[in-house]
């Protein structure tokens, strides 16, 4: 139930939503007339009722002194006979009496018409007695008046008291009738009114649905055809056969909405053309850029933007307030200078500047980079009120880093540098100034000295230019490499080295093994520094291999062998876990720790240098105390002419290395 009135409340309430405010009044006006008219109507016919009341009251009240004053001395004297033969013609003279009862002093009904003595006998056996009021016997000079209804119409009731010689007899109750005439008046007046009252109110809604459908509805056709070419949709008809004004402006809002579609038309393409443009432009620029309004919201961010800030993810970042997505540090930087050129406050000379120069701010997340952002002023046509901020956000991580690099590159080359060039000066000025007076032992140890700081400082120079070389755009020839043949010069280069501090050098590489894809001297290279480095890290009585073979690929697959693997390893001193990130950094040197050996600290990152221009990469596997094994994969080189240059026994025509696969060269541990 609740919810069909709910319903039916909705639906009143939509109908009513749809009429004008012209028809709201119209029908307001007419409520208040039509219920002021009926209001008078009814007035005029409750007084013409009331007058009517009190005609019919004087009537009866008149009647009833008249018969009493004529029935009482018949009652005095008992002779009901004539008193039923007189108030028998006395009701059949009018048709205005209802009824006629007498009853004595006591109240007790004696006779009544039309009813017949016996007939008050048996149907007035209940109400045989008139039950009258208690001070109704202490005022006998007025008739008691009592009107009420009945099932036949209303009544009115005289109760007359009898009186004869100033002796009381009892009561004669007599009721008559309302006037017709006036009955018939009234309830003709009354209906008319509530004929006039709905059929006002029928013309009422007549009028309101008339007006629904012939003006309101074509009015609601056009608001909604002015919302849509206002949104930018031209192609708008209205099609309602309609006459009159309102016709007019229907035929007239076609014929504007026509125009409009067709000036759209002839314009829209170089407006598209022009917005791709700007749009190609701002999202392929290399700096990021971003356009706030003057509540921080969004209005344009191009991809770099988003890529620099992390808002790939976030379709809704448009229309948003940036400051809830920048990173903490962007949004703790930024905040307070925003908010001050949003608010068109004047800016503090210290803020002018840091706006006309940059921010640079490094942000952790997503990745870590250093941007520089720079604040523009977005101004009205007559630059007095600011529409916006433009945010341009540049990625300087590279720079930065490049710089940093390149300071640390010139400090560690400069204090690399200063160490061997004071010993060679300070041995040549002591030589130089006190020579004569030194012995020729110790001149010879200085000319020594001076000699080893010499090489020292040439074997720096050539590192520092073979890593320049390698870090250019230089392009080397790869061909095919027989690693034995690099394997065995790289251990015979190491062999009197080897000797001298007791190291054994230990060649194993697989037989047969195919040449691979790289260029011979760079590798050679590589096997030298890798060999150099583990022999000067190893103690006497230690060992260095070298060691090649192929990579078998997975069981699960039927491809041939495609990678050899070739491994440097050691036993000396290992390197710590938290050197070994940073041992392939240039000038990071492990006996910058262990403070006993000289290096560059260049040679391992030689190695990856070449090695990573050979696509691959370098690893490492070491344990203090252990040993130390350097390993990388080289892809095989599949030249079809290599192959059959191959001798035999598996060997490459141009070298010969022997039967054995393994060379030992063991140094004479006696001396």
């Amino acid at each position: 139930m609740l919810a069909l009135l709910g319903h039916i409340r909705a639906l009143l309430h939509r109908w009513w939503a749809d009429f004008t405010l012209q028809t709201r009044l119209m029908a307001a006006a007419t409520l208040v007339v039509s219920l002021i008219m009926s209001s008078l109507t009814f007035w005029a016919v409750n007084s013409i009722q009331q007058d009517a009341r009190l005609n019919d009251t004087r009537f009866g009240r008149d009647l009833g002194l008249l018969l009493a004053a004529n029935v009482a001395p018949l009652v005095a004297k008992g002779d009901r006979t004539e008193l039923a033969r007189f108030s028998h013609r006395f009701y059949s003279s009018t048709s205005s009496i209802r009824y006629m009862l007498y009853a004595d002093e006591g109240g007790n009904i004696f006779f009544g018409i039309p009813f017949s003595d016996s007939e008050v006998q048996n149907s007035l056996t209940i109400r045989r007695r008139m039950q009258l009021p208690e001070n109704y016997a202490s005022d006998l000079q007025e008739p008691m008046v009592r009107q009420h209804l009945t099932p036949d119409g209303e009544v009115t009731a005289v109760f007359v008291p009898l009186i004869h010689e100033d002796r009381y007899l009892g009561v004669l109750a007599i009721g008559t009738n309302p006037n017709p005439t006036v009955i018939n008046s009234s309830h003709l007046t009354r209906d008319v009114t509530i004929a006039v009252f709905v059929t006002i109110w029928v013309m009422v809604i007549l009028g309101a649905v008339s007006n629904a459908l012939m003006i309101t509805q074509p009015i609601k056709e056009l608001l909604v055809g002015v919302k849509n070419i206002a949104a930018g949709n031209f192609k708008q008809q209205i099609d309602l056969p309609l006459g009159g004004e309102l016709g007019e402006l229907i035929l007239n809002f076609n014929e504007m909405a026509e125009r409009l579609a067709r000036y759209e038309e002839q314009n829209i393409e170089e407006l598209t053309a022009e917005k791709a443009k700007l749009e190609t432009l701002v999202s392929t620029i290399a700096d990021g850029a971003v356009l706030l309004d003057g509540n921080m919201h969004a209005i344009l961010v191009n991809p770099t933007a988003q890529r620099l800030f992390g808002w790939e993810d976030q379709s809704d970042i448009l229309g948003s307030n940036v400051l809830e997505r920048l990173p903490e540090p962007v949004k703790s930087e930024l905040t307070c200078p925003l908010y001050q050129i949003a608010s068109g406050e004047s800016l503090s000379d210290s803020l002018r500047e840091r706006e006309g120069t940059e921010f640079t701010i490094t942000i952790p997340e997503p990745t870590r980079r250093t941007i520089r952002i720079l604040l523009t002023t977005v101004l009205d046509p007559h630059r007095e009120t600011v529409k916006g901020i433009a945010i341009t956000v540049q990625d300087i991580t590279r720079e930065v880093e490049l710089n940093e690099a390149k300071g640390n590159f010139i400090s560690n080359v400069s204090h690399e540098l200063r160490t061997p060039l004071f010993n060679i000066k300070s041995f040549i000025e002591t030589l130089h100034e006190y020579g004569e007076d030194l012995s020729m032992e110790e001149r010879r140890e200085f000319l020594e000295t001076a000699n080893r700081e010499t090489d020292r400082l040439t074997r720096l120079v050539n590192d520092v230019l073979d890593l320049s070389r390698l870090e250019s755009n230089k392009r080397y020839r790869f061909d095919g490499v027989y690693i034995p043949q690099a394997v065995e010069q790289t251990l015979r280069t190491h062999q009197l080295h080897a000797r001298d501090k007791r190291i054994e050098l230990v060649q194993e590489v697989e037989p047969d093994l195919p040449p691979v894809l790289g260029n011979y001297d760079l590798l050679l290279q590589v096997f030298g520094n890798l060999v150099g480095n583990a022999m000067k890290f190893t103690k006497p009585g230690g060992r260095v291999a070298l060691r090649a073979y192929v990579l078998e690929p997975d069981s699960h697959t039927a491809t041939p062998p495609s990678m050899v693997r070739i491994e440097v390893s050691d036993t000396g001193i290992g390197i710590d876990s938290e050197d070994q990130e940073a041992i392939f950094d240039r000038f990071f040197r492990v006996e910058n720790r262990v403070h006993t050996l000289e290096g560059t600290g260049l040679g391992l990152s030689i190695v990856r240098n070449i090695i990573e221009k050979h696509h691959s990469s370098i690893h490492l596997i070491s344990e203090v105390g252990v040993g130390t094994t350097f390993w990388f994969d080289l892809a095989i080189h599949q030249d079809p002419a290599m192959a059959e240059a191959r001798s035999a026994d598996g060997t490459p025509a141009s070298h010969t290395t022997g039967a054995t696969t393994e060379l030992v060269l063991s140094p004479n541990l006696d001396g």
